[in-house]
């Protein structure tokens, strides 16, 4: 009964605090709420009470988050039946979203004998535990003071503290309890993304879709529901993206029940849940490669800057990494009941497919090749199932053939078609992409400190081929069954062929292909560099392996954050650290970083263009990253030199443009003195001193 009555109290608080708009409450209560209640009511549904505190944790999340997307996507397909045409407006939200809470916690109550909300497995904090509940402040602390003052002085100690803390926490277990392991995870995560997340107050691209994806949701957002048809059917780009629910539905939800700006939704909520994904990935390789191994592999998988920059553009990938993670941890996991690892199973699959088509199908490719595997081998598994391929895969093409006019299927069909017409390249090596060669040493590094950078690079690569070659060797000898070992083993295999075979790096970048990878290669590091003292001094050593790691780590992490950068004065790809010294190119185009100017002037003409009759016209840096989100147009003619005004037709200049005069149309770039007769016959209609708009007023 105490459960029910705390859930029932908890309600009331939400609607106290939704319907009068309390701010600040609103926000905090409600995004706890909603963001782990419904996730902790299956939790107890399902008796998952072998799970330590941290585990509860990251399971609520990935049920909750799953239940606001698949009931928001079913609240928006009847509602609308029913003839209410905003069926994502607050009202039906809070009805039927706390209804089905309410019985679920109902169902709770008459299945158990009993309930209690704490009865997990706990660790105790410990005094250390303060400094690293320390780095989140200093994250959010130091992007503030960048974002306002220009001093990046507190970000660079909060990385060397980051460093320091994992290096003590490493050696010393006397600093940093195993079982506080998990939440220094946990907490080095969240600050590592805050401190790339927020130090704009405005959408940053980081060369990723984010803008697509913002433009999307708020055209779900503006009309309170989603279109399962692509409104765009010639755009296959837009379509994929439009099918998933990642970025359509669950940030509709979060908005109308949260009443939060949706810029400010996309730096601070999508961050927060992309860092539980280390902590699922520490509880799945703990069990492999025990406590402190993990703890290290997680390290690495943070370190690496795909982790708080390009993955801080990609938001659908975000939320389907935590599906992902899931999904390993639930077939792997020996914790979970059979009936409850297929309704686990089941869940999170569904969510993922929602969530990112690339996943999705990495994550078939995955199972489809251990189960084949283990039937090959004459060894069934006992964690993956023929029935459980068969469902992820049909529930998969379902929903990427009958969404978005089939665009995510057609783009499967024409990615397969791009691979194939790339092998008439195979033996060319600039086939497979500048950062498969940069990752192979073939490219040549344009300065001594990244060459430096490259080698701590090619260190932990080269313990990864140690690890695993140690990994077979130690399978020979102890041939039991493990799925773990098949997915490295495929993981492997995965990145050779992406080495290997022309353009199949390209269609997701490979920068965030090693980076899906690494939820299986990592630990491999740490293995590599085990094997590698064993193999010097013929015994194995703790403290030396340790210190070693601490070493390519350590310095690993240095580089890859842009810390050693901004010391020396080099050139930095890290905006938080030397935004202050970055060309306007690498700036604005590269990493799409937005200032307010060009802000104000996409507002202004969001406002006062009428799109039905004008033409809108800009270069493609302000197409991509300026227009897209903050003037909510999606089609702008790019601005180039044959570029003819249409009657009524505006030009949009962003900073880069008016600023540092020059205009990009992608490969080709012009002074703006050199375009200047297209602007001869144009009236200048806004100015704010950085950014402008003209119009072709017929005059």
């Amino acid at each position: 009964m105490d459960f029910l009555l705390i859930l029932s109290f908890l309600q009331c608080v939400v609607y106290l605090t939704v319907f009068l708009d309390i701010p600040v409450a609103r926000q905090i209560v409600g995004f706890v709420y909603f963001t782990f209640a419904p996730g902790f009511v299956f939790v107890k549904l399902l008796k998952l009470d072998k799970l330590n505190v941290l585990e509860v944790v990251l399971f609520s999340l990935g049920f909750s988050v799953a239940f606001l997307m698949i009931a928001g996507f079913l609240i928006n397909e009847f509602y609308f039946l029913y003839g209410i045409l905003q069926p994502l407006s607050l009202v039906p939200l809070m009805i039927i979203l706390n209804s089905l809470i309410l019985i679920g916690g109902l169902l709770v109550y008459l299945r158990s004998e009993d309930v209690k909300i704490f009865r997990l497995k706990t660790f105790d904090l410990s005094p250390s535990s303060l400094f690293f509940l320390a780095l989140p402040i200093l994250s959010v602390a130091g992007t503030m003071w960048v974002n306002v003052y220009g001093d990046n002085l507190v970000l660079m100690f909060m990385i060397i503290s980051i460093v320091l803390l994992f290096a003590i926490g490493v050696i010393s277990k006397r600093f940093l309890s195993p079982k506080l392991y998990p939440l220094a995870v946990l907490l080095i995560a969240v600050a590592i993304l805050y401190h790339s997340s927020l130090i704009s107050n405005y959408i940053v691209g980081f060369g990723s879709d984010v803008p697509v994806e913002y433009y999307i949701f708020k055209t779900t957002q503006n009309s309170a529901r989603w279109s399962l048809t692509n409104p765009f059917p010639w755009d296959t780009g837009y379509g994929r993206t439009n099918a998933m629910l990642s970025v359509t539905i669950l940030p509709t939800v979060y908005s109308t029940l949260l009443n939060i700006d949706p810029v400010w939704m996309f730096k601070i909520v999508f961050p927060l849940v992309f860092s539980f994904v280390p902590l699922g990935l520490y509880y799945m390789w703990k069990g492999y490669v025990g406590e402190k191994y993990a703890f290290i592999s997680v390290f690495l998988f943070m370190a690496q800057s795909t982790f708080y920059t390009e993955m801080l553009g990609l938001n659908r990938q975000m939320i389907a990494e935590l599906f992902f993670v899931l999904l390993l941890l639930v077939i792997l996991s020996k914790k979970l009941e059979p009936v409850n690892k297929i309704m686990c199973f089941m869940i999170f699959g569904v969510a993922l497919v929602m969530s990112h088509y690339a996943l999705a199908e990495i994550f078939l490719f995955f199972i489809s090749i251990t189960l084949i595997s283990f039937i090959v081998l004459k060894r069934p598994s006992r964690n993956i199932t023929i029935g459980m391929v068969v469902f992820f895969f049909v529930v998969m093409f379902a929903w990427y053939i009958y969404t978005s006019n089939s665009a995510v299927f057609d783009s499967f069909l024409s990615f397969g078609d791009y691979i194939y017409r790339q092998l008439g390249d195979f033996f060319n090596p600039a086939s497979r992409g500048q950062t498969v060669l940069a990752g192979l040493g073939v490219e040549a590094p344009p300065s001594i400190w990244n060459t430096i950078s490259r080698i701590f690079a090619y260190i932990t690569e080269a313990f990864i081929v140690i690890g695993f070659v140690g990994l077979v060797k130690k399978r020979m000898r102890d041939p039991s069954d493990n799925e773990y070992f098949v997915f490295t083993c495929v993981s492997v295999g995965f990145l050779a062929t992406l080495i290997v075979v022309p353009g199949l790096a390209n269609t997701l970048n490979m920068t965030r292909f090693y980076h899906i990878l690494l939820f299986f290669l990592s630990p491999l590091c740490i293995i590599g560099a085990e094997m590698l003292i064993q193999f010097i001094f013929k015994r194995k050593k703790e403290l030396l392996i340790s210190v070693l790691l601490l070493i390519v780590l350590v310095s690993y992490f240095l580089f890859q954050t842009g810390f050693v950068y901004e010391v020396t004065g080099s050139e930095s790809w890290s905006i938080s650290l030397s935004k202050h010294r970055m060309s306007a190119l690498q700036l604005y185009s590269n990493l799409g970083y937005v200032d307010a100017y060009s802000v104000f002037g996409a507002q202004w003409l969001s406002k006062h263009a009428d799109f039905e009759r004008s033409q809108v016209y800009a270069d493609i840096v302000s197409a991509t990253n300026v227009l897209r989100v903050s003037g909510e147009v999606f089609y702008i003619n790019v601005l180039t030199n044959v570029t003819t005004v249409e009657n009524d037709g505006v030009i949009y200049l962003s900073a880069l443009n008016v600023v540092n005069g020059r205009i990009y149309e992608g490969r080709l770039s012009w002074n703006s003195t050199e375009l200047s007769f297209i602007f001869d016959n144009l009236s200048l209609v806004y100015n704010n001193g950085r950014s402008v708009v003209y119009q072709n007023t017929g005059k």
